[in-house]
């Protein structure tokens, strides 16, 4: 391929790839409106759920899929599945609907998070891969960094074209969609022999969903319906059974499994992989609290977060960037995860320090360093995961990389905000027993302009008949009275809420840590110099070799068996003139077409 042919296809996967990273982040910013529309509130979680499980057990099985029938067909499909769901959550009449629909939507989404980093595996030797998945960790970014502006954009519009604002939200995803879908069947050819004899993993597949829904069900409701409830019990215990029944499964298909375990034989793979969960945690820990505390302690719109988050986007571009040319150049890799761990660690020991009153400049900072850490470790956890596998293996071992980080950042989620919301009560009535925080309130209960607004009332209230119940629980729904009631009396609320958050941040750095310690171990081989294309190409030429020779030897048994009880016509097969020459056409058959 032709870097022009490259960079034609890479646009498309990372069309692909920015509808997926995109729909994480938009709709938290427009789920307020969208659910008072709907007259569902109390169900917004859901949405959010559905797409989570969906997309996340969907990643795995894309990637196996993609090895036995081809990447092209299942990247349409995926992107075809999103683009659907996309069009009935833009036409959904109520939060049910959305919810089902939403959960349609990860469905395709599994497919555009994984695929395009197989598809470039394909395309790409590792060492050139490199160089250009800094442009897919770009387009990560920029999702992240526009998906809260454009969420509080479209939403905030009460109708764009005759239609209600926040619809568009979803129906956005559609011609960047069918751009995206036109480019890949316009230029996406990949050279791909179907394997006979594979058998696909249903009960993998089955197996992998019983161990992940009651996991993720619990991680993103555990909270609410509390940790230790019957209902947690249940989640437990479906999916330990659920865990058990899958490696089980997965044991006894070998080659054919879902997530073959051979893979885990490979140091590399299994060092890489527990290092994606651990980072994963991280990472969506400081991009989950980062915005709550812009957004709650320091005032900020969901829109003016999102530009106040590009310090942490810009570090991880630049890391990316720089780490993907310096891998092409040398081929080697090992050192990138040990500085990143060691970024990621030191930003979060500075975010540790979080105040209400500390300045923007430090909270920058300590983004900007995170988003170095980040910039080295995404793309080089996922080529280390390439390098360690056959070219055969390339989509399942992306997937799953894909998939575990996914893991690590859905447990990332629900402990920071279970963590988060478990502290407050403390964090908020140490902050109203503070001497400062006390004259304050005394101050303000002075004031006949605080005494006249009935928010400020409510709060002297609860001071007053020492109802801390009230105080504690007052973040964990509705906060927008923090903007209208007195400073003073906002001061300890927002007090607890940065100590709450700045102790979430003791616990990221401890888990980074970890993964600093273990990337330490990380054996990094040189990575190779072909594309699995170009390998598996090589592999069937071999195969084909062996072939040849195999029936050369037999038939040569079957002359000295019966010599001269025959003639040529009764001996089978005519023995070929050369093992080079019968190696020929095989690997004619499967190189890339010119121009593919």
């Amino acid at each position: 391929m032709t870097h022009r042919q490259i960079l034609v296809i890479i646009f498309a996967l990372m069309a692909g790839m920015f509808l997926s990273a995109l729909d994480q982040t938009i709709v938290g910013t427009s789920m307020r409106t969208i659910a008072d529309d709907l007259d569902g509130l109390a169900l917004q979680a859901w949405v959010t759920t559905a797409y989570l499980i969906l997309s996340t057990i969907s990643t795995p099985i894309y990637g196996k899929l993609s090895d036995i029938f081809g990447r092209r067909p299942l990247f349409i499909i995926a992107i075809s599945i999103f683009l659907i769901g996309s069009l009935l959550s833009g036409l959904s009449t109520s939060m049910y609907e959305l919810a089902i629909f939403r959960g349609i939507q990860g469905l395709g989404a599994g497919g555009l998070m994984a695929l395009p980093l197989a598809i470039m595996g394909d395309m790409l030797a590792p060492r050139e891969r490199a160089k250009y998945q800094g442009y897919f960790l770009a387009t990560f970014g920029i999702a992240s960094v526009i998906g809260p502006l454009l969420g509080g954009l479209l939403s905030g519009a009460p109708e764009i074209i005759f239609i209600t604002g926040w619809r568009w939200v979803f129906l956005i995803n559609i011609p960047i969609g069918i751009v995206a879908l036109g480019v890949v069947l316009r230029f996406l050819h990949l050279p791909f022999t179907k394997r006979p004899g594979v058998r696909i993993d249903w009960w993998g597949a089955v197996t992998v969903i019983v161990a992940l829904v009651p996991l993720l069900l619990i991680a993103e409701q555990g909270r609410e319906w509390g940790w230790g409830s019957g209902g947690a019990w249940v989640c437990y215990i479906l999916s330990a059974v659920g865990i058990a029944a899958f490696l089980f499964v997965e044991s006894r298909m070998g080659d054919d499994a879902l997530i073959p375990l051979k893979l885990f034989r490979s140091s590399t793979f299994s060092v890489a992989t527990v290092l994606g969960v651990l980072v994963g945690f991280g990472m969506f820990g400081a991009l989950l609290t980062l915005p709550l505390y812009l957004q709650l302690v320091k005032g900020a719109t969901p829109t003016e977060s999102g530009f106040l988050m590009l310090p942490m986007i810009l570090g991880l571009m630049t890391a990316s960037i720089v780490s993907g040319q310096l891998i092409a150049r040398t081929g080697r890799y090992k050192k990138f995860p040990v500085i990143g761990t060691a970024l990621m660690a030191i930003g979060f020991f500075i975010m540790t320090f979080l105040r209400v009153d500390t300045q923007l400049w430090y909270v920058m900072v300590g983004m900007f360093i995170i988003g170095l850490g980040l910039g080295q470790m995404m793309q080089t956890l996922t080529i280390a995961s390439q390098n360690s596998v056959g070219p055969r293996d390339i989509g399942v071992a992306t997937s799953a990389s894909t998939f575990f980080r996914q893991i690590g950042g859905t447990l990332g989620t629900a402990v920071v905000f279970s963590f988060i919301f478990t502290r407050l009560p403390q964090t908020v009535t140490d902050a109203f027993a503070l001497p400062s925080t006390q004259a304050g309130i005394a101050a303000a209960a002075q004031d006949p302009a605080v005494i006249g607004n009935s928010a400020n009332t409510q709060i002297l209230g609860w001071i007053q008949t020492q109802d801390f119940t009230a105080i504690s629980n007052a973040l964990n729904g509705d906060t927008s009275f923090l903007n209208v009631i007195d400073p003073r009396l906002a001061f300890p609320f927002l007090s607890g809420f940065s100590y709450a958050i700045a102790s979430v941040f003791w616990i990221t750095m401890a888990v980074v840590t970890v993964a600093f310690v273990l990337a330490l171990f990380l054996k990094a081989p040189p990575l190779r110099q072909k594309s699995a294309m170009q390998e598996a190409s090589d592999l069937d030429a071999a195969e084909g070799v062996l072939a040849a020779e195999a029936l050369s030897a037999a038939n040569a048994t079957g002359a000295m068996v019966e010599p001269g009880t025959s003639d040529e016509s009764d001996r089978g097969p005519v023995e070929p003139a050369s093992g080079a020459a019968q190696a020929a056409a095989p690997a004619a058959a499967h190189a890339p077409k010119h121009g593919a």
